[in-house]
């Protein structure tokens, strides 16, 4: 089949590289244009970008699609369908009626729970135990559209939303290659999702990335495996009077209790508002990630530190 691929991030690449392996002709790819990124702030290409035109797909970065041209140029390729995967920007009516069967999304949550910008972070954030992939045809509302195939994934209780993402990627990768071959077929049938349930999961915000101490230790958990490694859940402490924001990349659980934010003992646990949670993984700024008794070693945080 013709089809056209809109995607950005790193999620979306293992959808397309699955699409072009099936033998499917991808004749054009749509993604976010580059952004400026870094210490340098150099435009940066998006992964979709960077894989497709390894690939030889011409690629297309419209920074809209509302405009005349740009959906005039859309209907030239003349798909069978389009395949979206985290692209990031709205998709007009005349759009999603150009392919011919239509658009299909591929999103990692298990709908209706979880429509929205950030599914995977606000699944482990909020302590689920099973999230899914789905492959839905896409309507003008926000992940609204009818489920067409879906696969359940269990969470684990020390995953990472990272962690979680990668099994995400390569599950719905393979699902939406079983769609579009059904879709060849024309055997590929789609339900309405339940109308009970809806929940959204809205861009993670800078300032929910900051630890509260207070908080109960599960929250405090799974407030750090849901922001790992990205944007990376923080608390700030300092040495010599100089504060530093240093973020916690992985944790667990533990005994303990005292006064929330106190470092319990040498092994940077710290007390939550009920509980206790042992830092396990850390990274300063500008640094890589580091097991936390490698940072204490050149950067003390003692018993007795508040956080």
């Amino acid at each position: 089949m013709r089809i056209v691929f809109m995607g950005t991030p790193d999620f979306a690449v293992s959808t397309l590289a699955e699409i072009v392996g099936a033998g499917h002709q991808v004749v054009a790819a749509y993604s976010q244009p580059p952004r400026a990124a870094g210490r340098g702030m150099a435009e940066r290409k998006s992964p979709v970008q960077i894989f497709a035109e390894a690939a030889g797909i011409p690629v297309l970065t419209p920074q809209s699609l509302k405009g005349v041209d740009e959906q005039a140029a859309f209907a030239a390729h003349a798909a069978d369908a389009a395949v979206v995967v985290a692209y990031g920007l709205l998709l007009p009516a005349s759009v999603l009626a150009a392919p011919r069967h239509g658009c299909f999304n591929l999103h990692g949550s298990a709908l209706p729970r979880w429509r929205g910008a950030a599914p995977i972070q606000r699944a482990v954030m909020a302590g689920d135990t099973e999230t899914a992939v789905m492959v839905m045809r896409v309507e003008q509302g926000l992940d609204t559209g009818p489920v067409c195939l879906a696969e359940r994934v269990a969470i684990g209780p020390e995953q990472t939303a990272g962690e979680l993402h990668d099994v995400l990627a390569q599950r719905g990768a393979s699902l939406m290659v079983r769609a579009l071959s059904a879709l060849e077929r024309g055997t590929l049938s789609c339900q309405p999702q339940a109308a009970e349930g809806v929940s959204y999961a809205k861009k993670i915000d800078k300032a929910e990335a900051r630890i509260d101490f207070a908080q109960d230790a599960q929250h405090v958990h799974n407030l750090i495996r849901g922001l790992s490694p990205f944007p990376g859940a923080w608390f700030e402490t300092g040495v010599d009077g100089k504060r530093e924001r240093i973020k916690v990349l992985r944790a667990a659980l533990v005994a303990g209790s005292g006064t929330p934010g106190l470092v319990l003992d040498d092994k940077l646990t710290v007390a939550c508002g009920s509980g206790a949670v042992r830092l396990i993984e850390l990274q300063r700024a500008g640094k890589k990630p580091m097991p936390a008794a490698e940072v204490l070693r050149g950067f003390p945080i003692p018993p007795g530190t508040h956080l």
